[in-house]
């Protein structure tokens, strides 16, 4: 696609700026936006600038979420199984800008063809956040990704795909050259990372939480297709070994690991390895089945030690939220990264907002090569990084839970240097 126009250039005067690096606020002064980039006081160009007047306000980087499902959390299960293929499409299309609304101007999506809805928002086409699309999620027969009915034969064995294939949400593979054949597969589709499940699940029918899954040959196959295109390889995984056997094959990121245990959270630090991890509680998910409802109590009580512990030995750990399958809900998204600073997860408001700017975007830059944003730095505010900011009514480094009500706390959304968002000028330019 071709790129779209820049946009005018913007300055925002009389603000305070959130050092995402340092977890500290500037005396007021102002930040000149133009061609989608911060820049320096005195090189911006020689136009009218449109001037906002953010009268002592605090200016910080747009979110990031770092498990998200924008395909996945704007439908509900009958839409994905039993509505028509392009409903998915839509509902992701709204949901990408309700979040983009709620200041998450970057999200990785760890599941779900959503390359498509990147490649249309980064045209200008739609609103919404950058995508690091995973595009499907690769499970094991009987994997967390497998979603067949029981009484199918295995896909290898000749049984039909699930749903969950069909739509490229999922895609079961088994032994090594299957897995380097979908590995493959959606990195074609435009995959930025790959994202393996490697250990029992929630909300799946078949693996108890302490199953491990793929063989290490396997999970090695996935890292070497994947360095090949110099990315990287992400785990969904709760329990020891299964995080221990996919960090020994290469896997740069832990998605989840709410069940480890100290000594290999202090692993992961040794070894260099991302802790991906969502705060949950069980009200953020329901389930009908008694058994994954179980396994949701199981995953909700390890989390907060499993942080405590990330915090003692200094891990690097992204925030993410890993909601799906409940629009209604959605909107937890922001309320759950308030609750990185409440609720016994013991963050500072500063350290959270930390987390979710710089701190994220340090994992999504292990992307490398397939990284779609590698022009400019995310998740700063600073000169040549990319202009993905927020102006907050209200400081967000005492108080993380502005951010749960973004239409009233949110005054100014801007991503890639256009305003999304302006309610302090009564004649806003928007989306040009």
């Amino acid at each position: 696609m071709n790129k779209r126009q820049a946009a005018p250039p913007v300055v925002l005067k009389d603000v305070r700026v959130f050092n995402s690096k340092n977890k500290t606020l500037s005396e007021p002064r102002s930040v000149y936006i133009w061609d989608g980039k911060i820049v320096q006081d005195g090189e911006q160009p020689r136009l009218d600038p449109l001037v906002i007047e953010g009268g002592g306000r605090v200016l910080v980087p747009g979110l990031s979420d770092a498990h998200a499902h924008v395909f996945a959390a704007g439908s509900t299960l009958a839409d994905l199984t039993m509505g028509s293929t392009g409903r998915g499409y839509y509902n992701a299309a709204a949901e990408a800008e309700r979040m983009l609304m709620r200041g998450f101007t970057t999200i990785r999506d760890m599941g779900g063809d959503t390359a498509p809805l990147k490649e249309a928002i980064d045209a200008g086409i739609l609103p919404g956040p950058r995508i690091y699309p995973c595009q499907a999620a690769i499970s094991q027969t009987s994997g967390h990704g497998d979603f067949s009915l029981v009484n199918d034969a295995a896909t290898l064995l000749g049984g039909p795909p699930s749903r969950a294939e069909a739509i490229g949400f999922m895609r079961v593979a088994d032994g090594r050259d299957q897995v380097l054949a979908a590995v493959r597969e959606q990195l074609k589709k435009g995959a930025s990372q790959i994202k393996l499940m490697a250990g029992g699940g929630v909300s799946s029918a078949y693996d108890p939480l302490d199953v491990v899954q793929f063989t290490p040959d396997e999970l090695r196959a996935a890292v070497e297709a994947a360095a090949d295109w110099g990315t990287y390889v992400s785990t969904h995984v709760y329990n020891v070994e299964g995080i221990r056997r996919a960090v020994e094959a290469g896997v740069k990121s832990i998605e989840h690991g709410h069940l480890a245990d100290k000594e290999t959270i202090k692993w992961l630090a040794d070894k260099d390895v991302w802790l991906s991890t969502q705060p949950f509680i069980e009200s953020d998910h329901h389930y009908d089945s008694p058994a994954s409802a179980e396994k949701n109590q199981l995953v909700c009580e390890g989390v907060k030690q499993t942080l405590a512990w990330a915090r003692e030995y200094d891990v690097k750990v992204a925030f993410g939220t890993d909601l799906l399958l409940d629009p209604a809900g959605a909107d937890k998204q922001a309320k759950m990264f308030a609750r990185m600073a409440t609720e016994g997860f013991d963050f500072t408001p500063a350290e959270a907002l930390a987390m979710a700017t710089y701190g994220n975007a340090q994992l999504f830059r292990l992307a490398g090569e397939r990284d779609p944003y590698k022009e400019a730095d995310l998740g700063v505010i600073e000169p040549g990084a990319w202009a993905d900011v927020l102006l907050v009514e209200g400081d967000p480094t005492e108080n993380l839970s502005l951010f749960e009500d973004p239409d009233k706390n949110l005054a100014v959304i801007i991503k890639d240097g256009r305003i999304y968002k302006n309610q302090l000028d009564v004649d806003p330019w928007v989306r040009k």
